[in-house]
């Protein structure tokens, strides 16, 4: 019999899953933390793993930090596009979110999928945040 930490798990897993199905042209969800260690990923078979290095990832919490200097508030999102790839990166310390698409994937789409997420980050957030 499953644990609940595992059913909870695989519920997680396939949710973020059927994300990929129904966002055209978007290759890969991976959840890490601030540092750019990994948490979950989900992916189809498409070779873009430079963007999932630790470095690319903790990249994105220094410019958060930056942008949030600006007067403006805190940084929430960075879209960063490419000649073939879109990085969608949300900040859900402790939890970083990367997207990575076509550079046809519809950006908007993923950026509406913020909210519904929140749900489904609550366990890993606690996870995270007791290591």
């Amino acid at each position: 019999m499953d644990t609940p930490s595992l059913v909870m798990s695989k519920d997680i897993n396939s949710y973020f899953e059927g994300l990929l199905k129904k966002v055209h042209g978007l290759y890969i969800i991976q959840i890490t933390d601030r540092d750019g260690a990994p948490v979950m990923r989900v992916s189809q078979d498409k070779n873009v793993d430079f963007t999932l290095t630790p470095s690319f990832i903790s990249t994105f919490t220094t410019a958060s930090d930056q942008a949030g200097k600006l007067g403006l508030g805190r940084n929430k999102t960075i879209i960063s596009m490419y000649s073939n790839y879109q990085v969608v990166q949300m900040n859900k310390l402790p939890l970083i979110l990367t997207f990575v698409g076509s550079e046809n994937c519809n950006t908007g789409h993923i950026l509406a999928l913020e909210h519904q997420l929140d749900a489904y980050l609550e366990d890993m957030r606690l996870a995270v945040s007791e290591s």
